[in-house]
Formats: structure tokens, sequence, C-alpha cells
């Protein structure tokens, strides 16, 4: 088995871009490298070189797409081989574990609590990932409580969003003439494209998406007053409120984040300790599916 630890990390940072492009994109080239780490196409080369001759078998060229892709032996050896590794890369959640993380750099112990890895496929960001690029269709087979064996669909995929725990894509639907949110674990067999828009349902019509919306929050008016300034030194508030700006499709994720059920309120009011100081404004965007 391939020794990966006695690497210097700056080499193992590269192999980790490496697998993430070739697992995601299912291509890597040179240049994806060079624009990462500011080195010329020749180093950027010999980098794809090496990790070829360290882990055979595991790329091939393809002249087509001008670039290396994954064969069907390509096992990840530096990364975890998880979408949220490709998603950090791309700058999608800044709270994200960074693929290069890991890489013993005398930070402080640290501990967090492990969350369950939602399984995704690579092949279906793949189609995800280049049908938003290049603004086309996809037909998809999508489960959901209303048809959880799965159902045909075809899609305009433009952003690729995490919340509340779950990797989703916004797209336009066809069926239902609107943009919705598309949970990436449902996903049935691989997307297949079908042609370019029926029109401009990119993301730049995606109304919705646009809208910035503020969503207030204050400390429990339940909690004794000192109680409640405790809080609102917790959440850094500025005069007893804090004021989290989200997309609208967001809001709800928003709250689910923050532990906050619009249609219910804890008995214990530590047990919810803020509540939603705009209720009103945020009903629009307060729906449950």
């Amino acid at each position: 088995m391939t020794d990966t630890t006695s690497l210097p990390w700056d080499t193992q940072a590269r192999y980790r871009l490496i697998e993430i492009l070739a697992l995601w994109e299912g291509r890597v080239t040179a240049s994806q490298i060079g624009a990462v780490f500011g080195i010329g196409r020749q180093q950027s080369q010999k980098i794809i070189r090496q990790y070829r001759e360290l882990v055979p078998n595991s790329l091939l060229y393809d002249e087509s797409k001008k670039g290396f892709v994954p064969t069907e032996d390509f096992r990840p050896l530096f990364t975890l081989g998880r979408v949220e590794e490709y998603l950090h890369l791309q700058g999608a959640n800044h709270e994200l574990e960074s693929p290069f993380a890991g890489l013993s750099l005398g930070a402080a112990n640290t501990e967090s609590l492990p969350m369950p890895n939602r399984e995704i496929s690579p092949r279906v960001v793949r189609e995800i990932v280049k049908a938003a690029r290049q603004g086309i269709r996809l037909e998809v087979n999508y489960a959901s409580f209303s048809n959880p064996e799965g159902e045909d669909r075809v899609l305009v995929p433009h952003t690729l969003v995490f919340a509340a725990g779950r990797w989703h894509v916004r797209a336009f639907c066809e069926k239902h003439q609107q943009y919705r949110d598309f949970v990436l674990s449902r996903f049935r067999d691989v997307p297949e494209p079908c042609g370019t828009m029926l029109g401009k349902h990119d993301g730049t019509q995606d109304g919705e998406w646009h809208t910035q919306v503020e969503v207030r929050l204050i400390p429990d008016r339940r909690l004794p007053e000192v109680e409640r300034s405790l809080i609102a030194h917790d959440y850094a508030m500025a005069n007893g409120e804090l004021v989290l700006t989200c997309r609208g499709p967001l809001v709800l994720y928003a709250l689910r984040e923050l532990g906050l059920n619009p249609q219910h309120s804890e008995v214990n009011p530590r047990a919810q300790q803020v509540e939603i100081a705009n209720r009103e404004e945020l009903t629009r965007w307060i729906r449950w599916d």
C-alpha cells in the first residue's frame, strides 16, 4: 500500500487537488493545478506525472477531453472521497473542512462530532456541475416523499447548496415550471443531458434566489433579563438583536440550522434560547414541503 504520510505537506495538497478534480469533475488538467498553486505548466505536468507513478492505473489521458480522466480502478488515497471536499474547493461553503486539512500543521488539539455521510454519487455530481456550467437540461430520476421509488423529471441546474446538513442543487423544474431545491442523495441513476434550455431558465432568472432576506433574532423573551443578556453576548448581538442575511430559498434552512421551528416553540425557553423577531416578514419563505 502506498505510504502517503511521509510526503511533504505541499505535495500531499497537490495530490489531493488532483484526486478531487478527477473524482468529482471527471477530468484534471495541468492548467487547473497551475491556477490553484500559482505554478507553471511544466511543473504542473510534472506533478501529475509523479502522481500517476505513485498511484499506477489511476488516471489516463483522454485526447477528446484534453485532460486526465479517472480509470475504473481509480481510488482516492489523499482524500476521503466526499463531495464536501470538492464543494469546499469551489468556495460553496467556507465552513466545511478544507481538503488540505490533516497535514499535521501543528494546530491545537480539537475535536468535532462525526456527522452522517449521505450517499452522493460522483457521477451524479459531475453531470450536474457540467450542466450548470454549460446551461443544458438534464433528464433525471428523482425520489421524494411523494414518489419514493423515483420519478422522471427534466431539470436545469444552476447552483449547488449545502444547507441543514444536506447537499442540494437549485434547479428549474420543467414539470412544475419553477425553481426548486433537489437533494443530491435522492437522484437515482446518472442524469443524462437532453439539450439546451427551452427559454431562459438559468440562475439569472431565479428571482427568489437573488432576493436577499433579513432574519432578525433576539433572545427568547420568556427568559429573565440576566439570561437574555448572556445569550445576546453568546451570539454577538448588537443592541439585543442579531441580523442574518441570506437568500430567500435558504431562510427555512437557516432557521433549521439554528434549531428554530417557525411552527413550534420549545416549552422550555432555555432549550430554544433565541426567537424570530420579524416572523411576519418571513411568511413568504417559511414553508414546509
